[in-house]
């Protein structure tokens, strides 16, 4: 068997641009909807199920832990997706810097490629659709060797996202890779890298160009920091 059978990547910040327009998406939504939170409080939570950060602060703002935070959620969560739908339905969303060439290389070696995220499905699919990547995929999003990628999971189509493993996991069972040792996973925050920790893959890969730099990623948990995904085919050549 190849030493590498799955290569899983982080979607904005990773394969998709983003300077940082998530975490604007989400301070607006919160200022709308009167929660307050810092914007390196939101940067730290980046990569996570979004509805479970606004439980996460909306239990510390009003300082409770076992408070029904049922309405407040809601009314947040439900202004954030309106916000970033309508940013990534009318805003360019291009490739990260490496990442078309990253993506042909696998290909040429026979590797699948997967995608996680934080975000939810109805958005996933705008990106993407826009980016031509939701071409080929089933009703369960999973492709074929002539796909762009070969399988989505969203935040929402399993128990709980980043940075538990379920999402890696997910991808593993549909696809039929067994063994979490050959298994490639890139991510930009830290709760990429904790989520590729918990689910024991053989290489925890962070990305220092998107949303978290090299200083910011170097504590948590992982087996190697690229500068890009232009630095990906030769480490899958060195494995």
């Amino acid at each position: 068997m190849p030493l590498v059978q799955l290569v899983i990547f982080d979607m904005a910040g990773t394969t998709v641009a983003d300077e940082h327009e998530v975490e604007a998406c989400f301070a607006e939504a919160a200022a709308q909807t009167g929660l307050t939170v810092s914007a390196e409080r939101i940067l730290a939570m980046q990569g996570m199920s979004k509805r479970h950060v606004f439980d996460i602060l909306w239990r510390e703002q009003l300082a409770h832990p076992t408070a029904d935070t049922t309405r407040y959620v809601e009314k947040s969560y439900v202004r954030f997706t309106e916000i970033l739908e309508a940013h990534y339905s009318t805003e360019s969303v291009i490739p990260t810097e490496g990442c078309l060439e990253a993506f042909d290389f696998l290909h040429k070696q026979g590797i699948p490629i997967a995608l996680t995220t934080g975000f939810y499905r109805k958005v996933t699919n705008i990106i993407l659709d826009r980016l031509g990547w939701l071409d080929g995929l089933d009703e369960q999003y999973i492709g074929t060797a002539d796909s762009i990628i070969q399988a989505s999971i969203a935040s929402d189509e399993v128990a709980e996202g980043r940075p538990k493993p379920f999402m890696i996991q997910e991808v593993m069972r549909r696809l039929g890779v067994s063994d979490p040792k050959a298994v490639v996973n890139l991510g930009d925050t830290p709760s990429d890298l904790q989520s590729a920790r918990a689910a024991g893959v053989g290489h925890n890969l962070g990305l220092t160009n998107g949303t978290h730099s090299r200083s910011q990623l170097n504590p948590y948990p992982h087996h190697q920091l690229l500068n890009s995904l232009t630095e990906l085919p030769e480490y899958i050549r060195s494995i």
